[in-house]
């Protein structure tokens, strides 16, 4: 057999007997080959099944990810008001926070009020100005004011800030929601803008000693239309004429500003939308390496 197999031929044998042996090693070699491709495919398949569950796998931790991802998005978009925006082209990671309602201070709203609570915000605006990660931050605005210690305090935080920052004026910005809105580097409002009201700090109560509160009053108003010609185009002189007109407000003293007429008094940078709004804050994201 092993003559046959390297073909060398046996004179005794005789044709036809060495024919046979021969078909019969032609078949061991088939057999061999097949054998060896049948393995070869096998391995082949156990390789593409198991590169298959590991893609399956892969996908189905992907998923997982963002279902949870987007399960944390939802809560804290209800709890309070923020998401991180980080699925547009440019792939950059913006933070979206919302100041909306009352801006709740020292003392606690009505349970029926909406309400933004500055202990929320303040450590929300430092660890987004901390993070690496977070390339700017929007502000959506729609507040009716509130506390001024509190609104104050969050201005402050947000033009203190290096990341770069773009405010949104959506309904309202009244009161205390001026320095807000002029706070960031940027200011926006929409053409069809509610009010912005700006008039003369308030307080409520009995007032024992009306000179020495009235002069604390002063100074505190004088603090905000400060904060508020330092951050925009309007001048001190001009907010105090604003707070003081009798003519607008039928119960009150100020103005009311609507979107068009708060860009032409300084206060706001440009009048326009959501797109206007993040086109210009990526232009700041990309013009400057703030962090």
């Amino acid at each position: 057999m092993r003559d046959i197999m390297m073909n060398k031929r046996n004179p005794e044998m005789q044709d036809g007997e060495m024919d046979v042996l021969e078909q019969y090693a032609e078949m061991c070699r088939y057999q061999n080959k097949q054998r060896g491709k049948s393995e070869e495919d096998s391995l082949v398949n156990e390789e593409e099944n198991e590169n298959g569950e590991n893609k399956s796998k892969t996908e189905n931790a992907e998923k997982e990810k963002n279902l949870e991802k987007e399960d944390t998005q939802n809560e804290q978009i209800k709890e309070m008001g923020q998401v991180v925006l980080d699925s547009n082209s440019r792939k950059h990671k913006v933070e979206l926070l919302t100041i909306i309602g009352e801006v709740e201070g020292h003392e606690s709203a009505p349970s029926h009020s909406k309400t933004t609570k500055y202990e929320h915000v303040l450590p929300k605006l430092a660890i987004i100005e901390d993070d690496e990660e977070i390339e700017g931050l929007l502000i959506l605005l729609n507040t009716v004011g509130g506390d001024v210690e509190a609104g104050l305090a969050i201005a402050e935080m947000i033009a203190g800030m290096q990341t770069p920052t773009v405010s949104l004026v959506l309904g309202g910005g009244h009161s205390i929601g001026v320095p807000l809105a002029v706070s960031a580097k940027r200011s926006f409002i929409v053409p069809s803008a509610t009010t912005m009201v700006i008039h003369p700090v308030r307080s409520s109560g009995m007032f024992i000693g009306v000179a020495q509160t009235y002069r604390n009053m002063e100074k505190i108003q004088d603090r905000i239309t400060t904060f508020i010609s330092e951050h925009s185009k309007a001048s001190q002189q001009r907010l105090e004429e604003l707070m003081l007109d009798t003519t607008q407000l039928v119960k009150d003293v100020g103005t009311m500003l609507e979107g068009k007429e708060a860009v032409k008094e300084g206060l706001i940078d440009e009048v326009g939308g959501i797109k206007e709004a993040l086109a210009k804050l990526y232009e700041l994201i990309e013009k400057n390496d703030y962090k």
